[in-house]
């Protein structure tokens, strides 16, 4: 089975009490997030090997953070820590239908601070699949790793996965570097987005063209969510969509994280690493029906609160039916 290893943020999302406008007093529960880090977790709780790469504060949601991670099975022996910067902190509100928006702490933040010399001795000594999300660009040092780290994880032979994962307010003054976020994910192999992402990268491109060019930098596949309607699949030769479960979502903080978590836990199963993974996708059937799981996991996050904890086990997917 090919090990999953996900860099960047972990951070804690402080996550209202309140639905939409409901009145009342507002109060905020911790829960262990960072999208990376949820897709660790998701791998885990999927059964396929997992280990988190990243930094957090020398606070107690820097402990809170590595020991969720570690209570779901997820290798954190790469997790470095600092006394430079706190753990990054999300404040998590949601509208009636379980929608989300963010505030950030963030920056200064502790996961900012990774470098390449913080990378464990050997971590990518044989191939893997490897998770990045654009987060860890959104300053230049951190970008300067990130990118590093996937043109190291290329090298080794390594399946690279790219989350776009745009925060825009995460960025200096909202502006999200478009550039930088292209070489990103003209790096991967495997490439996430939402519609939304799309409309925000595409620049005066067409979606089709703009999905062209990744394809023709080297991206092998393409899949885009758009909350409960159809995910779209893209090849060079083909397209084709797969619909989710129905369900009533309560929070989608894990929705995407969930989807892409299941994506690459079936992949990691097939022990698909570089070199297989143009072959793997060439099956028509085999590709949709990872589709498929990875759309079940995102329906069953959504259904709960939080990140981690609303992540499905293979004994909550056997319960949720297409």
């Amino acid at each position: 089975m090919t090990p999953v290893i996900a860099f960047g943020e972990a951070l804690v999302d402080m996550l209202s009490s309140r639905l939409g406008d409901a009145g009342g007093p507002e109060t905020f529960t911790p829960y262990a997030g960072g999208a990376p880090a949820n897709v660790a977790v998701a791998c885990a709780r999927l059964g396929v090997p997992s280990r988190f790469l990243g930094m957090v504060g020398e606070d107690r949601f820097g402990r809170f953070l590595t020991a969720e991670m570690a209570s779901h099975g997820v290798d954190v022996s790469g997790v470095a820590t600092t006394a430079e910067a706190r753990t990054a902190l999300a404040f998590v509100s949601r509208d009636a239908h379980g929608e989300r928006t963010f505030d950030f702490y963030r920056p200064p933040a502790a996961d900012l601070l990774f470098r390449l010399e913080h990378l464990p001795a050997g971590v990518f000594s044989t191939p893997a699949i490897v998770h990045l999300c654009s987060n860890s660009l959104t300053e230049e040092p951190i970008a300067d790793t990130t990118l590093a780290l996937a043109d190291i994880a290329q090298r080794s032979g390594s399946l690279v996965s790219v989350d776009a994962n745009l925060r825009a307010n995460l960025w200096p003054d909202g502006q999200v570097d478009i550039g930088r976020v292209t070489a990103l994910l003209d790096r991967a192999q495997l490439v996430k987005l939402s519609v939304d992402e799309v409309e925000a990268l595409r620049g005066d491109h067409p979606v089709d063209a703009w999905i062209s060019q990744r394809l023709a930098a080297g991206v092998r596949l393409v899949v885009i969510t758009d909350g409960a309607r159809p995910v779209t699949v893209h090849r060079l030769d083909q397209r084709f969509e797969v619909a989710p479960p129905t369900v009533q979502a309560v929070d989608t903080t894990a929705g995407g994280d969930a989807f892409i978590g299941g994506l690459l836990a079936m992949l990691a199963e097939a022990d698909i690493d570089a070199a297989d993974f143009a072959d793997w996708c060439d099956d028509r059937e085999q590709l949709h029906r990872a589709v498929q799981v990875a759309c079940r996991c995102g329906a069953h996050a959504v259904t709960r609160p939080g990140a981690y904890a609303a992540l499905p086990s293979r004994d909550d997917l056997e319960r949720l039916k297409d």
